[in-house]
């Protein structure tokens, strides 16, 4: 590890917000600054719901320049990650065809089932090992193909988001292999891109260009940028681009048999894999193999997190009662335990709206008690939640073939330590909670081993735990309680 203080800059780029965050690295622990803090705001017009790319890309530059005057323009690399499925088309010019759409248009609607007219569901999970969902690039692509687009016609180029940004920084047209993996048109046993899959859905392929790993570094600024930002010509580093992908490269494990939770409004849990776990068991359980640093996978599944919590809060304060999370929490916390179960992952609880009555709603038609205070409520969908867990941990357990020592959770959804302990309890593990900001340390570290400032993976991990205080939960006393609740559980629909 080198001794020298190095300034890593990273953009994580989320669904709801952006941010730029700096990392001082010294050899031997990393610290993280932000920088600057932006929204991301979807654009609804006549065509559909778009993302604001351009207002992105002009905060990005503003975060850029801040850093580097912060740092008195010694800034030794910068890396970008987002979330997955969305893209932009260039032309054959290198021209961006249009403002990408948002992963919730409408236009996919349906389009899972028309591609399984064409290719049947089994032979795209075998080439692609990734869970259905409706918002993957390759039904977007599908339902362009569908209605003759212009943009696929005329499109030269395919580049997810944060390939799209990395092409705006360096003039480099690539595509990093952690976000590429999220699309469904990537073959995980070939690993390159699913050519014979996408010939059949009729998507142009040419379009799908070189598929880069995580840690590569892309090139240094264009001119015009750096003069812009007012920074020198800094190296940009492909990260893990993926958000999730960069998260669990933080992950301060010292083995390799642990589970990982990334926690936030949404929750992803999964292990990680040196390769795709592509059978009929993994097709079945509906999981999701997306790569990682190095080439390993992540094999997961999307579990509904906090949302349910957060649209609870929303409802209320509408109606005058204005919560903060702690408050909510504290609540939860002296509400009776496990009085009844639901599932979150049920359709009732996707959309926004009156939440509340939506959990009541569910416990009636299911025969349940149901939740009348506001603790009540919300400790009933922090308890679905940890039990969600459990049966994921079950699934995972049973593809890998064994038990898992630990699990850790990551992110945001950290600070709600009612729901961590719930987590341990509900999975009957010791469960490690932190960092907090995963996404952005992932990140900065993937950048200082693409430096050659740290020389693994492991030794990043290392880097984590002297960095960055972690929180120990371990199961409590009343294991046949949460016994009873998980076989609720599995006869809800």
């Amino acid at each position: 590890m080198s001794s020298k203080k190095l300034n890593l800059l990273a953009f994580d780029l989320g669904a709801e917000s952006g941010r730029a965050i700096l990392g001082e690295f010294d050899g031997n622990t990393i610290t993280l600054n932000d920088v600057h803090r932006f929204p991301n705001t979807p654009v609804s017009l006549p065509g559909g719901l778009h993302w604001n790319i351009l207002g992105l890309w002009a905060e990005i530059k503003r975060g850029l320049a801040k850093a580097s005057q912060q740092t008195n323009n010694n800034l030794a690399s910068l890396g970008l990650d987002t979330w997955g499925v969305d893209f932009g088309l260039l032309d054959k010019d290198r021209v961006l065809l249009g403002n990408p759409f948002h992963y919730r248009d409408p236009r996919t609607d349906g389009m899972v089932e028309k591609a399984f007219e064409r290719v049947p569901k089994n032979e795209i999970f075998y080439q692609t090992g990734i869970q259905f969902l409706q918002l993957n690039s390759l039904y977007q692509l599908y339902a362009m193909a569908q209605s003759n687009s212009t943009a696929l016609n005329a499109a030269r180029y395919f580049l997810t988001i944060p390939d799209l940004l990395n092409f705006w920084f360096t003039g480099r047209i690539v595509n990093e292999f952690t976000n590429a993996t999220t699309t469904q048109c990537f073959d995980t046993r070939r690993n390159t891109w699913a050519t014979p899959l996408l010939e059949r859905l009729g998507i142009p392929t040419g379009m799908f260009g070189e598929v880069i790993p995580a840690g590569t570094v892309l090139g240094d600024l264009l001119p015009a940028i750096s003069e812009e930002c007012e920074t020198k010509a800094i190296p940009v580093v492909a990260p893990a681009c993926h958000d999730t992908g960069s998260a669990v490269a933080a992950v301060p494990a010292t083995g390799n048999n642990f589970g990982w939770i990334s926690s936030g409004t949404w929750s992803i849990m999964g292990v990680e894999a040196p390769s795709p776990v592509v059978n009929e068991k993994s097709l079945e359980l509906e999981m999701t193999n997306e790569g990682g640093v190095g080439y390993t996978y992540r094999l997961s599944k999307n579990i509904m997190g906090l949302w349910p919590v957060q649209e609870c809060r929303r409802t209320w304060a509408k109606h005058g009662q204005e919560y903060s999370y702690d408050e909510l929490t504290a609540m939860a916390a002296q509400a009776p335990s496990l009085r009844s179960v639901i599932n979150v992952d049920h359709h009732d609880f996707f959309q926004p709206g009156d939440m509340p009555s939506r959990i009541q709603a569910y416990c009636k038609s299911t025969g349940q008690p149901v939740p009348e205070t506001h603790g009540e409520i919300v400790r009933c969908a922090l308890e679905g939640v940890a039990l969600k867990y459990r049966s994921t941990l079950d699934n995972l357990e049973t593809l890998q073939g064994g038990p898992l020592d630990v699990v850790h959770i990551l992110g945001g959804g950290t600070r709600n330590k009612l729901l961590s302990q719930f987590a341990s309890d509900a999975m009957n593990r010791p469960v490690v909670t932190g960092p907090i900001e995963a996404t952005a340390t992932g990140n900065l570290l993937v950048q200082a081993i693409a430096l050659g400032e740290i020389s693994s993976l492991s030794e990043a991990r290392t880097v984590v735990s002297r960095s960055f205080e972690v929180v120990d939960y371990q199961p409590a006393a009343n294991r046949s309680q949460w016994e009873d609740a998980y076989a609720t559980l599995s006869k809800l629909p």
